[in-house]
């Protein structure tokens, strides 16, 4: 085009306008900014030696080349904040993705199915995490919280968060406590750097498929839809509490029962996209797109997501739970009263439940851990001394007393007579723990699964 408006015997020095937006192209706006002077000072050489045009034809002519360089300039500038975009949104997409659960398999208490949905704006990534947390006595957890902000820093928070959750779940802490600690942790770290607005909701939910008890509390976070087996989808009023960071916030606790096959519906506010549609609407769609609640959840959560508004500048973080129960007649309860002969009486139910179960092979270990957590129950705690087997993925052992005071783990010495029987247990089974009830404590044990198994009668029952 400029050869055609600009022939060589009049104004080819034009020609060198091009060669800043061709460094503009490849290089950054340093050296574009270096070429394009380069390309100024050899057009006012060529110049010095023409007489054709005159000083007004010159100096426009030398404006119009300084213009396209500035030009390129600009360009290149603007090519090096998106590639600085795309790289940091990169970065911060990866940490995110390496941050959040890889698999979440479901197990006898929740079926589970997970979108995540990363926004595609200027600001990045944000925030939002979710989980599904093993807890003790076949229960589980799960979990939805998103950080304020977008970018780096808040997928680095997140991931300080989700682990922090990870390490008080392990403790058995109830909902409103673990937020109650970690509202007080994201505090501390608001205080460390004050730079920055490091607030986070957080929705916190514990099942427990033997009683279908579910216990959750919010840190402002929206509430769950619960998908009943019979068509209904209600969402329940939590009580309202400021998202994390406050610090010295008291939380509170709902609790309900659920119907096996009950659809629980864990989101970010991203879903609903309030910005763009009422609240009402949100939900509403929500609750459409969740019945019938006994589909397949990669169906559900495909309806779900299909229901966001495609213009959202929000991610969308989706947890589908399709809960179920422990049979009754796999789980198994006795009460002993305080004396040395509890100990003995535990073996033998045990052995015997084992034995209608079709568990026979793991009577042996069985009996090793009964015995030592129920000898330490009615030595050292208080009555009184229960104790439930539960047949899930595991074989559970859970002896409760009356005490809070939790039993710890030492290895003992050479010579020492006693304080090897919690470091046997430790040593049979897969996990074991303490968890603090009303009424004082429960302890319990996970066996590994004999590769054998059958079904069973129930067996609950006190032992005189």
């Amino acid at each position: 085009m400029v050869l055609a408006l600009a022939p060589p015997d009049g104004h080819y020095g034009l020609l060198l306008a091009v060669v800043p937006f061709l460094a503009a192209s490849v290089h950054g706006a340093q050296a574009t900014a270096a070429l394009g002077l380069l390309t100024v000072a050899a057009f006012g050489g060529l110049h010095l030696w023409r007489t054709e045009d005159s000083a007004d034809v010159a100096l426009i002519k030398l404006a119009f080349v300084t213009a396209a360089g500035l030009i390129a300039v600009l360009v290149s500038q603007a090519r090096g904040r998106e590639r600085t975009l795309d790289r940091t949104r990169n970065v911060a997409l990866a940490l995110q993705q390496g941050l959040l659960p890889r698999a979440v398999p479901g197990n006898s208490a929740v079926d589970v199915c997970h979108r995540y949905v990363p926004t595609d704006t200027e600001a990045g990534v944000g925030g939002d995490w979710f989980d599904v947390i093993k807890l003790s006595g076949a229960r589980v957890a799960l979990v939805m919280g998103d950080v304020v902000g977008h970018g780096i820093h808040a997928a680095a928070t997140m991931g300080r968060l989700r682990t922090a959750v990870r390490t008080l779940a392990d403790l058995d802490l109830p909902p409103d406590e673990l937020l109650a600690r970690m509202d007080d942790l994201t505090a501390q770290l608001t205080d460390e750097d004050d730079t920055r607005d490091l607030g986070a909701t957080c929705l916190y939910l514990v099942y427990d498929p033997v009683s279908r008890r579910c216990t959750m509390a919010s840190a402002g976070h929206t509430p769950p839809a619960l998908a009943r087996p019979g068509g209904t989808v209600e969402f329940p009023r939590l009580a309202t509490h400021p998202p994390l960071g406050i610090g010295g916030t008291p939380f509170t606790t709902t609790e309900l029962t659920l119907d096996e096959g009950t659809v629980i519906a864990l989101y970010t506010d991203g879903l609903l996209d309030l910005r763009g549609r009422g609240p009402d609407a949100a939900l509403r769609d929500l609750a459409d797109a969740l019945t019938p609640a006994d589909r397949p959840l990669p169906q559900i959560c495909e309806r779900i997501h299909a229901q966001a508004p495609a213009d959202r500048d929000d991610d969308i973080a989706l947890l589908v739970a399709r809960v179920g129960t422990v049979p009754a007649d796999s789980v198994a309860t006795w009460e002993f009263p305080p004396g040395p002969a509890s100990a003995g009486r535990a073996r033998a139910a045990t052995s015997g439940q084992l034995e209608r179960w079709g568990l026979d092979e793991a009577a042996f270990t069985a009996e090793i851990v009964v015995s030592e957590l129920v000898t330490n129950a009615v030595r050292h705690a208080a009555p009184p001394v229960a104790l439930r087997l539960i047949k899930d993925e595991t074989l559970i052992f859970e002896v409760s007393d009356g005490s809070g005071t939790a039993p710890h783990m030492r290895l003992p010495r050479l010579m020492d007579e006693g304080g090897r029987g919690l470091y046997l247990v430790g040593a049979l089974a897969d996990r074991w723990g303490t968890r603090y009830t009303e009424t004082g404590k429960t302890v319990w044990v996970d066996l590994p699964m004999p590769a054998r198994a059958s079904g069973g009668a129930a067996a609950i029952e006190t032992v005189p």
